[in-house]
């Protein structure tokens, strides 16, 4: 036979538990049944049922369930007023992030405007840099030109006294007489005039 292991129940309840014991061992002590059973029992038992029952009625329908409405009612204020408070809540929050949005958007076409007036500016002042810069080439190309001018001028000219020289030494080299220089000049400038 297997070891019986002892029940072990707090005080209290040792304490609560006795006078039902003694009840129930009492009642199938002496008649060997259940006392709900007894048919002798039953008009108490069933007066005692009603009154207990119209106890608990009146107990519930008094007491308790006015405490249960009324904690009910303010639980269902309570969680109304957080949907209403979180509802506001969030309507600011949209408003704030709209505005955020808003507020962004005002930003970036800002700085595009900057942005787009700083390059027209800069355009604008390059296009003057290249004006003036064309300016400057067009007068330096155009002094450069008279200097070349004067150049070829003075060059033409002492060609032509070159070519005098030229022609005088050639004839004495050749002919061993001086040639003057009206001889020679005359000769040269009619050369030039068929070569030019």
């Amino acid at each position: 036979m297997r070891d019986l292991v002892p029940l072990k129940l707090h005080p209290h309840a040792l304490g609560l538990a006795a006078p039902l014991l003694a009840l129930s061992s009492g009642a199938l002590g002496a008649e060997g049944g259940m006392p709900q059973l007894d048919s002798s029992t039953f008009v108490s038992q069933v007066f005692w049922l009603a009154v207990i029952f119209v106890v608990l009625y009146l107990l519930m329908a008094r007491v308790a369930l006015p405490r249960l409405g009324a904690l009910i009612a303010k639980r269902k204020t309570r969680i109304d007023a957080d949907l209403e408070s979180a509802a506001k809540m969030k309507a600011e929050a949209d408003a704030v992030m709209a505005a955020y949005q808003r507020t962004l958007a005002d930003a970036r076409n800002d700085a595009q405007a900057t942005v787009k007036e700083a390059i027209d500016r800069f355009n604008a002042e390059a296009s003057e840099r290249q004006r003036a810069a064309g300016e400057k080439l067009a007068a330096e190309t155009s002094a450069a030109e008279a200097r070349i001018a004067e150049a070829k001028a003075a060059a033409l000219a002492n060609l032509r006294g070159v070519a005098i020289d030229v022609a005088r030494a050639t004839a004495r080299k050749l002919t061993g007489a001086d040639v003057d220089d009206a001889r020679a000049a005359a000769a040269v400038d009619r050369v030039m005039k068929e070569r030019g």
